[in-house]
């Protein structure tokens, strides 16, 4: 070719020869990359990024040639410039597409350097802007996962909830594979003198069995060191400590199930008193959050140090978990007092009546029982009503202590037996033996009087049999009054020997003449049902009025503040014959309806009555439809509890210490 040819050529080119030529002696562009990819295409790299000098009419004739320059300028790596306008002169457009500037063929060194270099800056500012624009991103992000993860851990109560909680939030604005939690142990104000309990774990590499264990608090330990100094330690290689650290790192969990810590980052969960409360620890911080670590070599290609925005973000999450660790710890604490004041409040009530040892916890299995099935009902007219775990607790405590009141009945009468005290039927007993003693001196007195006056063998034989006669007249008394003693279930006895009996006399050492039954002792023994007098039902009927009241100084908070209404309510009727208040059906709380039901049924089946024996299953519940026939109990709340068994629960009843109020 000649040399008028070449230039032809090269000038169709745009000049790229002599432009690279330009560019090569420029010192300016010593540290830049110069390449011709194409004989229509120069490239000067700097770094990353790169800048393609191509003629306007490759744009518009052979945009193939710029495709790989275009798809790295959408990412902001390349841009371009053209050498001569292209066809379409829109510069607004083409900057849009990825043209930074048009210059001229035959531009000059310094009018080139200034081009390029603009190119290389406008790319420096854009990707400094996309930085910052992803870093904002990025916070708004992590700014709006910690809000959430604020809720949640707020609202969470439950420790066993709760800590897994806090581990996977704090694992996931980290990127962590692995972590654990420890929570202190103990009130010796010497930290040194408490234990770090192991209490939940998580891996998204392995699945294994993991178990709570306890380790002393002391530097030896890398969580023991964080609880000691509460401050955060960030370790890129657990396998590979500074010399001369304090603490140490325990690799058989590793081999034991072939996993491998590297990078970790330990944190402190402080208290609002600023006391350590436990111990958040996150290993292998990974590049991507999806992979998974199953070899040394997936470790050693995913695995990075926990970076400063990673301690940021685990100190901020870190100081919510300790506020809501905090929190739940003290709700625990109050929950468990309070279940034991409960639990407590059951036991007095039972210590004052041993008779019904049992019967609150019973009544609180049947009536929760009753509640669930009730809960699942779907048709009839209860299937609108639902019971949510809240209610249930508030339905359970409401059973525990639906007879609270009785410690404001008097014991005697709460424990009473029998239709007599145990001191009045002594006093009876004493009161016929002076009887017979007396009558026995006033026959002897007279067998004397008889033998002086020479009184034949007859006359003293009649005074024999008439003290004999006596004697089994006050002793068939005895018996019948012992046998009258028996308290009855329903209506039941013949009391015309008690009266027949009142009718008896006695005669003091004064010589005055006494009944041998009082008043009052004709009127117990009188009893038709049961044991009490009107005047000692009516005493032991006030327990609920006491229930009530009682139970109302207690400051329930809203989720129970039903407490003392239901538990006031349970001895109510539909038909407005209950006590205390003689409520209808639509007064009566449809707890206190279930809490009736149990109550009754539990009565008549109790086999710790020592007035009664226990009545069969099937008799209880024949009497519980007597009471929905005389309209006291709810008949469809009846024939669920009949119909679902719910006494079969009582097999499974569980100790009143693990009651909860959360």
């Amino acid at each position: 070719m000649s040399a008028s040819a070449e230039t032809v050529t090269e000038s169709k080119r745009g000049g790229l020869s002599r432009i690279a030529d330009l560019l090569s002696v420029d010192g300016r562009f010593a540290s830049d990359l110069v390449t011709r990819p194409h004989q229509r295409v120069l490239m000067v790299r700097r770094g990353e990024r790169f800048v393609t000098l191509a003629p306007g009419e490759v744009w518009d004739d052979e945009p193939a040639l710029l495709k790989p320059t275009l798809e790295r300028a959408t990412e902001g790596d390349a841009a371009i410039v053209l050498l001569g306008k292209p066809r379409d002169p829109d510069l607004s457009a083409l900057m849009a597409r990825g043209v930074y500037a048009v210059a001229a063929p035959d531009a000059d060194a310094d009018v080139l350097f200034v081009t390029i270099q603009g190119a290389f800056e406008h790319l420096e500012t854009r990707a400094r802007a996309e930085s910052r624009g992803k870093w904002l991103q990025r916070y708004r992000y992590e700014l709006g996962e910690l809000i959430e993860i604020a809720r949640a851990l707020t609202t969470e109560r439950d420790l066993d909830k709760l800590l897994p909680l806090i581990l996977e939030k704090a694992r996931f604005v980290t990127g962590a594979d692995a972590g654990s939690i420890y929570v202190v142990e103990g009130v010796d104000p010497d930290i040194t003198r408490r234990t770090l309990r192991f209490k939940t774990s998580q891996n998204d590499s392995l699945e294994y069995a993991s178990r709570e264990f306890t380790l002393p608090i002391s530097n030896r330990s890398i969580a023991g060191s964080v609880a000691i100094g509460k401050q955060l330690i960030n370790i890129p290689d657990v396998y590979e400590l500074p010399p001369g650290t304090p603490y140490g790192f325990d690799r058989s969990f590793d081999q034991r199930v072939g996993y491998r810590s590297k990078s970790m980052l330990v944190a402190p969960m402080v208290s609002a008193q600023g006391e350590i409360i436990g111990v958040l620890q996150l290993i292998n911080r990974k590049k991507d959050p999806r992979a998974r670590l199953k070899s040394p070599a997936e470790v050693d290609e995913q695995v990075a140090s926990f970076d400063e925005r990673s301690e940021e973000l685990l100190s901020s999450l870190a100081a919510q978990a300790g506020i809501a660790l905090e929190n739940a710890i003290l709700y625990a604490e109050i929950n468990h007092i309070f279940a034991g004041f409960v639990t407590a409040s059951v036991e007095a009530i039972e210590q004052r009546d041993p008779t019904t040892s049992g019967h609150s916890r019973r009544v609180a299995t049947l009536t929760v029982g009753l509640a669930q099935v009730v809960d699942r009902e779907v048709t009839g007219p209860y299937a609108d009503v639902q019971f949510s775990v809240n209610d249930l607790r508030e339905v359970e405590i409401a059973s525990l202590l639906h007879d609270f009141g009785k410690i404001g009945v008097r014991e005697e009468v709460l424990v009473k037996a029998k239709k007599l005290f145990g001191w009045q039927l002594e006093s009876i007993r004493r009161r016929l033996d002076f009887a017979a003693k007396a009558h026995e001196a006033d026959v002897l007195a007279r067998r004397c009087r008889l033998i002086e006056r020479g009184a034949s063998k007859l006359d003293l034989e009649a005074l024999d049999h008439e003290l004999e006669a006596r004697r089994q007249e006050l002793s068939a008394a005895w018996s019948a009054i012992v046998a009258a003693n028996e308290p009855t279930v329903l209506k039941a006895g013949d009391f015309r020997v008690i009266e027949d009996i009142a009718r008896q006399t006695y005669t003091d050492l004064n010589g005055d003449i006494h009944p041998l039954l009082t008043s009052s002792e004709i009127s117990s023994l009188s009893i038709n049902r049961g044991s009490l007098t009107n005047t000692e039902i009516d005493e032991i009927r006030s327990h609920v009025v006491h229930t009530r009241s009682f139970l109302s100084q207690i400051p329930w908070g809203r989720a129970f503040r039903r407490i003392p209404e239901i538990a006031g309510c349970h001895h109510e009727k539909l038909n407005g014959s209950g006590y205390p208040n003689r409520l209808k059906s639509a007064e009566i709380p449809i707890q206190s309806k279930l809490m009736s039901i149990s109550d009754i049924f539990d009565a008549l089946t109790a086999s710790d009555r020592p007035y009664k024996r226990a009545v069969p299953v099937d008799r209880a519940c024949d009497i519980l439809g007597y009471e929905v026939k005389d309209g006291a109990l709810d008949p469809e709340l009846v024939r669920l509890f009949v119909e679902a068994r719910v006494w079969e629960r009582l097999s499974e009843q569980a100790p009143a210490s693990r009651l909860r109020l959360s």
